[in-house]
């Protein structure tokens, strides 16, 4: 009688759970966890990027105009883009421009008030806030102030030059003078990125110069053995962010152009002013705003901002694995 009421041979209860099965489990919850609390980031990267991006792909390949639908015309804009526009290289050559000369000048005057600042004995509070400040002005206002302080015949900046015996250049309304005007304003404004760099020039440990200064070694040693590989990844963090802003560089040089041109207003019917003086400042977002927003080739505009993306890509992949600034095997 007792042989017939014993339990079942396939039941589990009262049976410890397998190791491998709890930890699955426990691996599945943290991975749902994670999905829950990215979900609202990539929900935003799908809606914001990842669709954008495909269909501006797909608007590149077809005649848009923003009333008929999308007509498939296959290569025809990018046929166009490389051996027809007619100024689509004039931008690009400007935009260059920019990202030669303007990132890196940028950059070499943020990181040497940073160094200043540093070494500051007294007011180093008092001189890092005048030094920030400027990057608190609108780019709008402070394009417009620019071109007021450097216009030709009445700006004090000609007139204290003229004080001097020095007859000062036309600034944003000569083709020659236009860019390197932006460049005046870019390091004016430089507070956003100098602020980074002091950050990072104080995160240096002291111990290091001392060693290095023990070793005999004098300022520019310290500066290539010391400060830089430490300062690195901030580095590139400022090259990259430069190189993308340059790339895109459109206010500035919209608002330069309309004021100095008389146009103090940017808006409907200014597209035939960007540019201005005699396309020194058509940058490439420029040309693909009047092509877009212009005359409605959104075929065609998106065919530029496809070509815009993938420049971008390629030299920020290149930039990265040159320098492997980003991950700890390459700072080693």
């Amino acid at each position: 009688m007792s042989r017939t009421l014993a339990q079942p041979a396939s039941s589990t209860v009262g049976r410890p759970v397998p190791a491998g099965r709890r930890t699955s489990a426990a691996h599945r919850r943290r991975t749902l966890t994670v999905f829950a609390l990215l979900s609202p980031a990539l929900l935003g990267l799908a809606i914001f990027f990842v669709y954008p991006l495909i269909a501006s792909v797909y608007y590149s390949f077809t005649r848009y105009d923003l009333v008929s639908p999308p007509d498939w015309i296959g290569l025809r804009n990018y046929e166009y883009l490389f051996t027809q526009d007619p100024k689509v290289w004039i931008a690009t050559l400007n935009t260059l421009w920019f990202v030669v000369f303007l990132v890196p000048i940028k950059i070499f005057f943020a990181l040497g008030i940073a160094g200043l600042l540093v070494r500051a004995k007294r007011a180093s509070g008092v001189w890092r806030t005048v030094f920030y400040l400027p990057a608190l002005v609108p780019p709008v206002a402070s394009v417009v102030a620019f071109v007021f302080l450097f216009n030709p015949a009445t700006g004090p900046v000609n007139q204290i030059l003229g004080v001097f015996g020095i007859q000062g250049p036309l600034w944003f309304n000569d083709p020659a003078w236009s860019k390197p005007s932006l460049v005046l304003l870019g390091i004016w404004v430089m507070g956003d990125i100098m602020i980074i760099f002091l950050a990072a020039l104080l995160d240096v440990p002291r111990e290091q110069y001392e060693a290095a200064s023990l070793d005999g070694a004098n300022g520019l040693q310290q500066l290539r053995y010391v400060t830089f590989p430490s300062i690195t990844p901030v580095l590139m963090f400022a090259v990259i962010t430069g190189v993308i802003a340059a790339l895109q560089y459109f206010t500035e040089a919209a608002v330069a152009s309309g004021v100095a041109n008389g146009k103090a207003v940017v808006g409907e019917g200014t597209g035939a002013n960007l540019g201005y003086p005699g396309n020194s400042l058509l940058t490439y977002t420029q040309w693909l705003y009047v092509r877009g927003f212009n005359t409605y080739q959104l075929g065609y505009a998106s065919a530029l901002a496809v070509l815009l993306f993938v420049v971008a890509s390629i030299f920020l992949i290149a930039l990265l694995r040159r320098f492997k600034a980003f991950t700890p095997e390459g700072t080693a």
